[in-house]
């Protein structure tokens, strides 16, 4: 901008501080707003990621005569003009702050999106591998970002899914799974991952709730799938139409049904498809349920921006470089894997799935594959540690291993190391966009011995003494100083329960113990006197 120019629109933002912006919609119509209540969409007028400026009919004009004449250059402009000129023709723009005259246009603004990541993975990392399955199927970040797009052509042209559609998912961790992380919202929809441990009666009812417009099955889930259907359709109370069943081949193929078969969806669907990138970084991207522990699962919006961010967040703590090769241990359908379906796009690493897993296979995939990085429940690493020698292999690189929910006993912890993990315990909730805190480690607790290095990593507001409830086996019996005392011999004085309640443990649905209920019989016991 040239010197008189600038001087020119600081004495126009002087001379109205409030001013009225008027944009042009691209049809015709007018809408004015005050300056400082007017949020445009950055992405309006274009879908592909690189915006066409020229396409968007914005215009930004000032509400008042001119100040004074304006000088010779630019005499002969109208005040809208010349306020376009000094945006650039064509771009939409939000004016920020008059007194700056700062703006906010596509040239300087998009929202952000975790689709994003697999756009620059396959620009950057196109020929590297992005997708590990079984012995035969490998396929590049190029491959796979076009079938993304293929499949959210197919659900937009085929099936009608408009933006703000629930696209719903039942499938354990293949490639089909990922590739719906990024198809879904090319599509405009939110994806909803389906807990694979879920029986047919809940699936339905958080179908019910989702109001999904189309469900995604894999062949292995069918029959609960189709039960989940059946139930919805003799729900009187539901006004929802059914969604439209499309099921996922484990082997990659496609299945001889009745049903719509996902192959197929990508090999029928229309070329040309722009991506429909978000209107807003607010919008949804994904409607996750929490598992039941505390209560009836609860339904939790993530949005493209909390999305994004929180994708930043798992890498950086969890130290994941550049073309990492991460192991599937962790289900998709929690908390988007952690925020890894979108994470290893970003760094353009390798996925290698499993739809199962058990100590064996993950030794087995480690050695076979370089696996860098890899997450699991406290289970996981337990069995990791407690598997057979014969199903152990030596790693051939460190492997990072993120960890969540219930503290490491401080034997798995030394286990792991001696194996050549290093652990990252976390902690998060659904609802908090999955792990979301870290007690970060320091290099001088490196030397400290096992059992405060364990301690360290939990966290420090801790406030609450364990109290446990045992169910006892048919014709065994245990007293409550043995159980205590056995806590005490096994683990660390600070993790023993101080009080033991024999009783039935309750159950959800998918038989995970509701906590919540044992936490109020916990309150109800009142608090324990220190000694």
């Amino acid at each position: 901008m040239s010197s008189s120019r600038a001087a020119l629109l600081r004495r126009l933002i002087a001379h109205r501080r409030r001013s009225i912006v008027s944009v042009s919609d691209g049809i015709g119509s007018v809408q004015r707003q005050l300056i400082r209540h007017h949020y445009s969409n950055p992405h309006h007028g274009y879908s592909n990621p690189i915006p066409d400026l020229a396409g968007a009919r914005a215009f930004t004009s000032l509400s008042t005569p001119w100040p004074c004449r304006p000088p010779a250059p630019f005499a002969s402009l109208s005040p809208s003009s010349f306020f376009s000129s000094l945006l650039g023709r064509g771009a939409e723009a939000e004016v920020l702050d008059m007194d700056a005259g700062t703006v906010r246009c596509a040239a300087n603004y998009a929202p952000l999106t975790p689709l994003s990541f697999i756009e620059r993975a396959a620009a950057v990392y196109g020929d590297r591998a992005a997708v590990v399955y079984g012995e035969a199927r490998r396929r590049t970040w190029r491959e796979v970002r076009e079938r993304c797009v293929r499949v959210a052509a197919a659900l937009a042209a085929r099936f009608g899914v408009a933006r703000g559609d629930v696209v719903a998912v039942l499938s354990p961790n293949v490639p089909a799974m990922y590739e719906l992380h990024f198809a879904v919202p090319m599509a405009g929809a939110i994806l909803c991952t389906l807990n694979t441990r879920h029986d047919a009666a809940m699936v339905s009812a958080l179908l019910k709730h989702s109001a999904a417009k189309v469900l995604f099955v894999e062949s292995g889930l069918l029959e609960v799938g189709r039960a989940a259907l059946n139930n919805l359709a003799g729900d009187q109370t539901s006004a929802t139409a059914l969604p439209v069943l499309i099921t996922i081949s484990h082997d990659g193929g496609c299945i001889n049904s009745a049903y719509n078969d996902y192959e197929s969806l990508i090999t029928e669907a229309p070329l040309g498809f722009d991506i429909r990138w978000p209107l807003n970084e607010l919008d949804p991207i994904a409607l996750n349920y929490t598992s039941g522990t505390t209560a009836r699962p609860k339904g939790v919006i993530y949005s493209h921006r909390g999305a994004y961010l929180n994708t930043i967040a798992t890498a950086l703590t969890y130290n994941i470089t550049v073309t990492p090769t991460y192991l599937w241990t962790v289900p998709m359908f929690h908390a988007n894997g952690w925020n890894l379906s979108w994470g290893i796009a970003m760094q353009g690493g390798t996925n290698v799935f499993l739809r199962h897993f058990t100590a064996k296979v993950v030794f087995d995939k480690i050695s076979q594959h370089k696996v860098t990085h890899m997450g699991g429940a406290p289970t996981v690493l337990n069995m990791i540690v407690n598997a057979p020698s014969g199903d152990r292999k030596p790693l051939p690189v460190i492997v990072h291993i993120m960890t969540g929910g219930a503290a490491r006993p401080p034997n798995i912890l030394s286990g792991m190391e001696e194996l050549g993990f290093i652990v990252y315990q976390m902690y998060g909730l659904t609802e908090t966009t999955g792990p979301a805190t870290i007690n970060t480690w320091m290099p001088e607790w490196d030397t400290l011995p096992t059992e405060e290095r364990s301690r360290l990593t939990l966290p420090t507001d801790w406030g609450e003494t364990p109290c446990a409830f045992v169910k006892l086996k048919t014709n065994v019996d245990a007293t409550e100083i043995e159980i205590i005392n056995y806590c005490r011999d096994k683990l660390p004085h600070y993790m023993a329960p101080k009080a033991v309640v024999f009783a039935d443990l309750p159950k959800t649905s998918t038989g995970k113990t509701q906590k919540f209920i044992l936490r109020q019989k916990a309150r109800a016991m009142g608090s324990l006197v220190k000694t």
